[in-house]
């Protein structure tokens, strides 16, 4: 144990740090790009492979099924086949599907080399957090896992703009063909850079047996549940046959699979490690951050094309300099977890206090309101993002054995990403059933009053005025009423869904404290004696 404990302490890897953690995030940021650049795209796409718009819609959900199964697994197969060599193959599939995805001639094609590329790309996100974590000390962490938040965060927002610009300049097949150049840069950086460290290569394929039960679990459970969460909205959820068929076959797969690896001797997701207070806290954040950072970047652009009448390319615009404020802030958010003293749990609680302050000034949105409103909007309300990203990274790997880093780097890019996934099914119900019910309640106050008549007056004397017959304007006249009820509708649906996310938040501001914050000296001490 003393040589092994040894071999530990005095390993580092034989490049600079900051080498390997630029080499580890070129590729993340590509796949995070990726998964968001496509979503402007699928009308394009949908019109020159011959397909209906929801049809189209299976080539995010296709790529988003596959890898939502993936990371959880993510640390099982580092294991087995060492994590560089998983972090490469990840790579090299996610790079040539790009390019058959840009060749693709036909639908059916194109979703096949969606679900392949989504495989490659649910290994990187885990793979790079567990690579950073061993490459850095814990006291260096923090500005490590800045630059890996940078991409994380910051890609979702500048992918809608890069997409619609590409799309509308050139066409949607450069949206895969720019992964080329980057998956080769990145690769050739990782044979030359990355190293797995002595622990990595102590466990791989050491006698590991393959837990084909619990891969059947979670393989089937998690494609389930992700198809009824990205097309249930769509689908009027348990009204149809396919969600609710779905939903019976995921959810209890996906209980069984936690009983299954709770109590087997290899399992391949260790969901045991969900008893330390720290890890299993920082995941039940990070499922909660992924509920807020992908659910406004969901309904910012949304609210931006749908109420505003925005196109993509200008809705992207809205978001992008958000992205670039969090480039700034990530590594402040680094350099105060890492080089100060501060509680690294009072700087989550802070974070959290922030962002529902933030969400709740997002109530402020109406139909009238301007671009430059809405961009500062979104800067204001992702600048504490960076202050709960970086810490809980950091937090989520004290107490936690270094061999087990492949294993909380899967569960908690996974818990993150699911969160993401249930909150924007929850908050595509909740502004349907809101705006309905605003609906209702704005057309029986409008029609109770004179105004609504004095409104229909002017909107009929204004067609007929361009030419129209009393008939044919007293139509147009109703139909823009509506338009104008709709607009109000969906203006006040995102007021309440921005202050129900507010609410959320701010419920979390005491809880960092259940985490521990063992001194600096204990925590490395701590990981030397595993």
């Amino acid at each position: 144990m003393a040589q092994r404990t040894d071999t530990r302490a005095g390993w580092r890897p034989a490049h600079n740090p900051w080498l390997v953690a630029f080499t580890v995030t070129l590729a993340t940021f590509m796949e995070v790009l990726d998964s968001s650049i496509a979503n402007v795209s699928l009308p394009h796409i949908a019109g020159t492979l011959g397909a209906s718009y929801e049809e189209s819609t299976w080539v995010l959900t296709s790529y988003l099924v596959s890898s939502a199964i993936v990371l959880p697994v993510s640390g099982w197969l580092s294991t087995v086949i060492g994590r560089k060599r998983f972090y490469m193959s990840c790579v090299v599939l996610f790079t040539v599907c790009s390019v058959l995805c840009g060749l693709a001639a036909s639908l059916p094609w194109l979703i096949f080399f969606r679900v392949l590329q989504g495989a490659g790309g649910g290994g990187l996100q885990p793979s790079e957090q567990a690579i950073l974590a061993d490459t850095f000390t814990p006291q260096q962490r923090g500005m490590a896992f800045a630059l890996y938040g940078m991409a994380v965060v910051a890609a979702p927002a500048i992918g809608p703009t890069l997409g619609g610009w590409i799309t509308e300049n050139y066409n949607w097949h450069w949206i895969f063909f720019i992964n080329l150049p980057v998956g080769l840069l990145s690769l050739f950086m990782t044979s030359r850079f990355v190293e797995d460290p002595p622990w990595v290569q102590e466990r791989k394929g050491s006698g590991i047996k393959i837990d084909y039960i619990g891969l059947a679990l979670i393989v089937i459970g998690v494609a389930c549940f992700q198809i009824v969460l990205d097309k249930g909205q769509e689908e009027d959820w348990f009204s149809s046959p396919l969600i609710t068929t779905m939903f019976c076959i995921g959810v209890p797969l996906l209980i069984a699979f936690f009983l299954w690896e709770w109590y087997h001797d290899n399992p391949i997701v260790d969901v045991r490690l969900l008893r330390n207070r720290n890890f299993g806290t920082a995941v039940f954040f990070s499922f909660v951050l992924g509920i807020v950072l992908f659910g406004t970047t969901v309904l910012i652009p949304q609210f931006l094309q749908t109420s505003l009448g925005y196109n993509a390319e200008r809705a992207g615009m809205a978001l992008s300099p958000g992205g670039l404020a969090l480039m700034l802030v990530m590594p402040i958010a680094g350099f105060v977890t890492t080089k100060t003293k501060v509680d690294p749990r009072l700087l989550v609680s802070l974070g959290f206090l922030a962002m529902g302050i933030t969400l709740y000034r997002m109530t402020v949105v109406y139909i009238g309101i301007d671009f430059q409103t809405m961009v500062w909007l979104r800067v204001v309300q992702v600048l504490p993002l960076p202050f709960i990203f970086v810490p809980i990274s950091t937090l989520n790997y004290i107490g936690v054995p270094p061999e087990k880093n492949n294993q909380v780097s899967g569960l908690s890019n996974f818990s993150r990403n699911m969160g993401g996934s249930i909150g924007t099914s929850l908050l595509g119900v909740f502004l349907t059933r809101q705006n309905q019910t605003h609906q209702n309640a704005l057309i029986q106050h409008a029609t109770n009053g004179s105004s609504f008549d004095t409104m229909l007056v002017g909107f009929k004397s204004l067609f007929m005025s361009h030419g129209y017959d009393a008939a044919t304007a007293a139509n147009k006249a109703l139909a823009m009423a509506y338009q104008t009820v709709q607009a109000q509708a969906g203006g006040l649906s995102y007021q309440n869904s921005f202050w129900v996310m507010s609410v959320l938040v701010l419920c979390l501001v005491p809880l960092p404290f259940i985490m521990r914050r063992p001194p600096v000296a204990q925590t490395r001490n701590a990981e030397l004696a595993h």
